[in-house]
């Protein structure tokens, strides 16, 4: 397992799970955080994937912040850059999951105006919690129906998503604490929205250049006044928690 060690507040060598999902741990309410990893010069992927900059330590983190979420929530195009499947966690995970009360498994969920998905997608048909679509009332109503037999099909606004209505949505249906792997438009909106509780980022000691984007794009500057929770360190990386 790979090392991660706390270097601030308080020091402490080699992390265990345990240690590590308290230090990131959700509160019992509402709760939207974003989870991003970027280069030192701020490039959001490596070869067109955020996973292109992981390393061990980085994914090592990535499954444990999945498992106190209700929710965890992506746009359409991280799905299918990305490659994502099921959102199965592994027997371990699921089982401290269950002795907390939670379900099994956290519900997807997929914001996309289009409906540009595949019904056939294993992030449908190999689902072990049915997941959870986020459109507007003008998204085509062919695709609406093919996905709805796959999917909870949730309407958060007319024309675009608003992250706010979103939240309401979700927490209605007992999705309170909510985990968002991406990608930086949907950071953006939510940004612009004022939607966001905290954020977990990843600083892969790369530099990368190029056109990669940003971990958060928008069509306005927005500003957000973030404040440093606690600082973890695998080898050359660091793994950053932020709030409001």
């Amino acid at each position: 397992m790979t090392r991660i060690d706390r270097v601030w507040p308080d020091p402490a060598d080699d992390l265990d799970d345990e240690a590590l999902l308290a230090e990131t741990r959700m509160p019992d309410a509402p709760w939207l955080r974003m989870n991003f990893i970027s280069s030192l010069d701020g490039a959001a992927t490596r070869g067109g994937r955020s996973g292109g900059l992981g390393d061990d330590a980085d994914r090592r983190l990535f499954d444990l912040l999945r498992r106190p979420a209700d929710a965890v929530l992506l746009g359409a195009g991280t799905a299918r850059t990305e490659g994502y499947t099921a959102m199965r966690l592994d027997d371990a995970a699921a089982a401290w999951r269950e002795a907390r009360g939670l379900a099994s498994h956290p519900t997807l969920v997929i914001v996309s105006r289009r409906l540009d998905l595949d019904p056939a997608s294993a992030m449908f048909t190999d689902a072990p919690v049915r997941p959870v679509i986020c459109t507007v009332g003008s998204a085509p109503q062919e695709r609406r129906e093919r996905l709805a037999e796959v999917a909870t099909i949730i309407d958060a606004g007319a024309t675009e998503v608003d992250p706010r209505l979103l939240r309401e949505e979700l927490s209605s249906r007992r999705l309170r604490r909510v985990h968002s792997e991406g990608g930086p438009t949907l950071f953006g909106s939510f940004l612009e929205a004022d939607a966001v509780d905290a954020l977990h980022l990843t600083m892969a000691p790369r530099l990368e250049a190029g056109a990669a984007r940003r971990i958060a794009s928008s069509a306005e500057a927005v500003g957000a006044e973030m404040r440093l929770v606690s600082i973890l360190r695998a080898g050359s990386e660091l793994l950053l928690s932020y709030r409001r």
